[in-house]
């Protein structure tokens, strides 16, 4: 098994916290937690979730019995931690606690050397099923594709608080591009009916955006870096 070495880093706003290998970081309502968020929001379990060391591999840890706690990677992608679950932390990450009043994320930056040598470890944050890149070799992206599926799922990319694991409305992205609306609908569809023909799945039927998205972010498509492709708001 890697393992998992180095100090890990946490941050909060413009504070930092620094947790060694055999220590531990517990975040929360309660003023007793190593990071209180908000000890008025009744929103926030008192001891919502851990940041510890086990076996030489660093783990999130939802410590709520009722509250899921929601992880952003480095890409974008999100996954929901349920209650008394944990997860790996292989690679820097985004945690998001919802509370009544506002949303709190903490981000959790690995050493780099912990980061190559979890990269081949058995823990990966986020598994995606199937080889999309593979699967789509033969399907050409053109620049204008990309610009279109960089404007609809710009939420994924954004730094917190405007990340928004969502796809953008084919009104809202097209006017972002000063597109007409039809023109976004027919480029994304031809593309989803090109990459289905090439083997991509779930890119027909209700989820078909959510799953372009997450097919686009894990195959390294789009990045937060293309954001500047954008026009300006």
């Amino acid at each position: 098994m890697a393992e998992a070495t180095g100090t890990l880093t946490v941050g909060l706003g413009d504070r930092r916290y620094e947790v060694g290998e055999g220590e531990g970081l517990t975040f929360g309502r309660s003023q007793r937690a190593t990071i209180c968020l908000d000890p008025s929001d009744l929103g926030i379990s008192r001891i919502a979730g851990s940041l510890e060391s086990d076996t030489g591999v660093w783990w999130l840890v939802n410590k709520s019995n009722v509250r899921p706690l929601e992880v952003v990677d480095d890409v974008g992608i999100r996954t929901v931690l349920p209650p008394g679950r944990r997860i790996a932390v292989t690679a820097p990450i985004t945690v998001i606690v919802e509370g009544s009043t506002r949303r709190h994320a903490l981000t959790v930056d690995l050493p780099e050397d912990a980061q190559e040598s979890l990269s081949t470890g058995p823990f990966p944050v986020l598994q995606v099923e199937g080889n999309p890149t593979q699967a789509a070799s033969d399907v050409s992206i053109t620049p204008a594709d990309k610009l279109a599926l960089v404007a609809l799922f710009s939420g994924y990319l954004e730094a917190f608080p405007r990340y928004d694991p969502h796809p953008k409305s084919y009104a809202e992205a097209a006017a972002r591009l000063s597109w007409p609306r039809t023109t976004l609908v027919k480029r994304v569809e031809y593309l989803r009916t090109r990459l289905t023909n090439a083997g991509v799945p779930n890119l027909l039927g209700d989820n078909a955006l959510p799953h372009l998205a997450e097919w686009a972010l894990a195959t390294g498509l789009i990045s937060r870096d293309d954001l500047s492709l954008l026009p300006p708001r």
